[in-house]
């Protein structure tokens, strides 16, 4: 019998015998394909030259860990699954690929890994499912020739316990957060302790300044950067977004400005500028471990030439939320928080001569967020306008203990209320999000919430952590229940209040209002020697406007209506819009939240 000890001898022993020096870049080049569907151009792969510097770095025998601070639209991802398929068919070894949810990993799997194991003539077949013969196989965990691949979520961390790897991927590695287990990060790394020759890869775009792991990882590496010659004096530079430059109104006029000559080189020469760019090291004493950041900026696309990402820019940056989008994703910067400096007395005096009895033409969609309380509902009427700017019109209490019928009435009759459009239309409410937190009343909302789930009224539930998207269904059987990431949530709503940017107060609010929306501060605490956002209670302040608003916010995306069609809908004098009979969406149908 094999014990713990003998693994551990016979992974040293391989240890002492380097495997042969691939080139992965070469490899990908000749022998990979993509098929239809997984990228926008199949077949035989082409490498850009910041990608083939990347995959020399991982073919390093002599390179230990490899770290992408990464933006999107670079390719990057199908270099992660190149490096599976290369070690699977040329370096077997046991494998190991960290993803922040099941979902994510079979996604990678079904979406990614196996296509391209199909398409590529090398490859094909040996990740073929053999549980008839011996039942080892799964869908995310498979045994080849000489090595063995698991693919697993950083939301369950117990199941790395098992598994000692030789080669381990991380994506995504800013969505995973530390669990009662222990960091997910530090959990797989643990695994790889027995081998003298492991390597260790992982990417993700930034998000927060102080707690992103790829930034703290990017830190400890040799920083590399990628950096292109200018057409006029052929001095190498990284192309920045502080280097861009546009006439005012016309982004696609967008150019990047020569830091050393200080010519304006147009985008026709970006492609070749590309071509001959290279990789430059800002710690060239760090031995061992590698670091890349790459931003959209050098990226050859159509859809990242520097006219389109000016626009994008242009669209973000009045929306604190979205311009964050931008920086994380685009520019592959950490984003950097000022302190939470919210007065309720500063919001109050943006209040503007709007409310339910008043709506502006604007507001096409009307959501309601509403919180449970022992002896009372707490409501919170939203506008939405065809920007997503949202209008706080009023909020209103219901008197009534919820394990009453009458106080279920009451709420249902408030919520079937109608107000008058100035367009002439009359708007309803689109959808409402109802706390079922409170374990005491649980049963009773799921059991109003259920039979009016055509009015898009739902049930919901709250659940921390800041790389949870705004909704998504619950898995629970048998209840249409809607999580609501309340961190990621309300860290938007505060940006926006901060900023003052896409969100507009009735005068109808009173004070009791704004101190409750104001009653909490994000802080950054450390737990387990990690620092991490959370946000804490202001201490004697009360928190249901904070709560409601949030979840109005969130319901606006459960309406898929056009803004086009509602706005003609408004449009027609003394029309009542009819409620729209639809189905509840289905189990992973949720639509994205829009930021």
């Amino acid at each position: 019998m094999t014990t713990t000890l003998d693994r551990v001898r016979t992974n040293a022993l391989r240890a002492l015998i380097p495997p042969p020096r691939l080139n992965l870049a070469n490899w990908i080049e000749s022998e990979m394909r993509l098929p239809e569907g997984v990228s926008a151009t199949p077949g035989r792969v082409r490498l850009w030259p910041f990608q083939r510097g990347i995959a020399d770095a991982i073919s390093d025998p002599g390179i230990e860990r490899v770290t992408l601070m990464k933006s999107v639209r670079v390719g990057l991802s199908t270099l992660i699954s190149a490096t599976v398929a290369s070690y699977v068919a040329n370096e077997p070894s046991p494998i190991l690929v960290l993803l922040p949810t099941e979902d994510d990993a079979r996604d990678f799997v079904v979406s990614d890994l196996e296509p391209i194991f199909e398409a590529t003539p090398a490859c094909a077949g040996l990740l073929s499912d053999d549980s008839e013969e011996g039942g080892r196989n799964t869908l995310m965990s498979r045994r080849f020739a000489g090595g063995s691949l698991k693919v697993v979520a950083a939301k369950s961390p117990r199941n790395l316990r098992r598994h000692n790897v030789r080669i381990l991927l991380m994506d995504e590695i800013d969505a995973m957060e530390s669990t009662a287990e222990g960091n997910p990060l530090t959990l797989a790394v643990n695994r790889t302790l027995s081998f003298g020759n492991r390597k260790i890869i992982c990417g993700s775009t930034p998000t927060d300044d102080l707690t992103s792991n790829v930034a703290r990882l990017y830190a400890q590496s040799d920083q590399r950067v990628f950096e292109v010659p200018c057409p006029s004096c052929g001095t190498f530079a990284e192309i920045l977004w502080r280097h861009i430059e546009w006439e005012r109104g016309r982004p696609e006029t967008a150019a990047f400005r020569c830091p050393h000559c200080e010519d304006l080189i147009e985008e026709r020469h970006k492609p070749a500028m590309i071509a001959a760019g290279t990789w430059r090291a800002t710690q060239p004493e760090v031995q061992g471990h590698v670091g890349f950041k790459l931003n959209a900026l050098v990226s050859t696309l159509a859809n990242a030439s520097w006219g389109k990402l000016a626009a994008e820019f242009l669209a973000a940056k009045g929306q604190p939320d979205q311009l964050q989008t931008f920086v994380n994703t685009i520019l592959a910067e950490t984003w950097r928080e000022t302190a939470d400096d919210l007065d309720e007395t500063n919001l109050a005096a943006r209040a503007e001569p709007f409310g339910l009895e008043a709506i502006p033409t604007e507001v096409l969609f009307l959501t309601v967020g509403v919180d449970v309380q022992d002896d009372r509902f707490e409501l919170t009427y939203l506008g939405h306008t065809r920007e997503d700017t949202v209008l706080i019109l009023g909020s209103s209490v219901i008197w009534g203990r919820p394990t009453d019928d009458s106080s279920w009435a009451e709420l249902d009759d408030a919520l079937k209320a109608t107000w008058p459009h100035p367009n002439g239309g009359t708007l309803r409410v689109d959808a409402t999000f109802i706390d079922s937190g409170d374990g005491g009343v649980t049963d009773q909302v799921y059991a109003f919430a259920k039979p009016r789930l055509s009015r898009r009224v739902f049930a919901i539930k709250g659940v921390g952590g800041f790389a949870r998207p705004i909704i998504e269904r619950s898995q629970a059987k048998n209840i249409t229940l809607i999580l609501v990431g309340v961190d990621s949530a309300k860290a938007q709503l505060m940006s926006r209040l901060k900023h003052g940017t896409g969100i507009r107060f009735s005068a109808s609010l009173d004070a009791r209002f704004y101190e409750e929306l104001t009653s909490e501060r994000r802080v950054v605490r450390y737990s387990r020697g990690r620092p991490v956002r959370r946000f804490e209670r202001i201490p004697g302040r009360r928190a249901e406007a904070l709560d409601s608003t949030t979840y109005g916010i969130a319901a606006r995306q459960m309406i898929s209506t056009n803004p086009d069609q509602r706005e003609a809908e408004l449009g027609t004098a003394g029309i009542v819009r009819p409620v729209v009979r639809r189905a509840p969406p289905r189990p992973g149908s949720l639509p994205a939240y829009r930021i």
